[in-house]
């Protein structure tokens, strides 16, 4: 596709998101003042993913009803590896999820964003380590911010095994 192609087609996604697209934006949005940038409709090689954040690397899609059949979870499972492929974390969510239950899609992309910010080991010349600090103060802050209702979590799919 030519570069003018591919920008239209990104625009009219953008432009018609569905209402639980919309919720996931909002639960998304409220990230950015603690420094995660989230992306509508973002393409990554051949596909077009619902949201993606590049730093870290995490994309997130909105299932409805179309992908509960065994053809489209197969495709999903390909599209999930081309991802991975190129260090993208997976995230899917039901619609019903993210429309009953915001705040556990939220605790869910919270979590993953810790996990991307992880310590990890800092090799020496000398052959030891040490941990560098990945507590990251921002998601910290985030979760504070925000008064949660009762304690929800996101219920894994008997179709789909939940969030991969």
């Amino acid at each position: 596709m030519g570069g003018e192609v591919v920008t239209e087609l990104a625009r009219k996604l953008r432009a018609n998101l569905t209402p639980p697209e919309q919720a996931m934006w909002r639960i998304l949005y409220s990230l950015r003042r603690v420094g995660f940038h989230f992306r509508r409709q973002v393409q990554i090689g051949a596909y077009y993913v619902d949201f993606a954040c590049l730093q870290p690397s995490i994309a997130i899609e909105v299932d409805g009803a179309t992908h509960g059949d065994d053809l489209a979870q197969s495709n999903d499972a390909m599209r999930d590896d081309y991802l991975s492929g190129r260090g993208f974390r997976v995230l899917r969510f039901w619609n019903n999820d993210v429309m009953v239950n915001p705040d556990g899609v939220w605790q869910v992309i919270v979590e993953a964003l810790e996990q991307a910010a992880s310590p990890t080991l800092d090799p020496s010349p000398h052959g030891g380590g040490r941990r560098r600090n990945g507590n990251n103060p921002l998601v910290a802050r985030s979760r504070q911010e925000r008064k949660p209702r009762a304690p929800k979590v996101v219920s894994p799919s008997p179709m789909r095994g939940g969030v991969r």
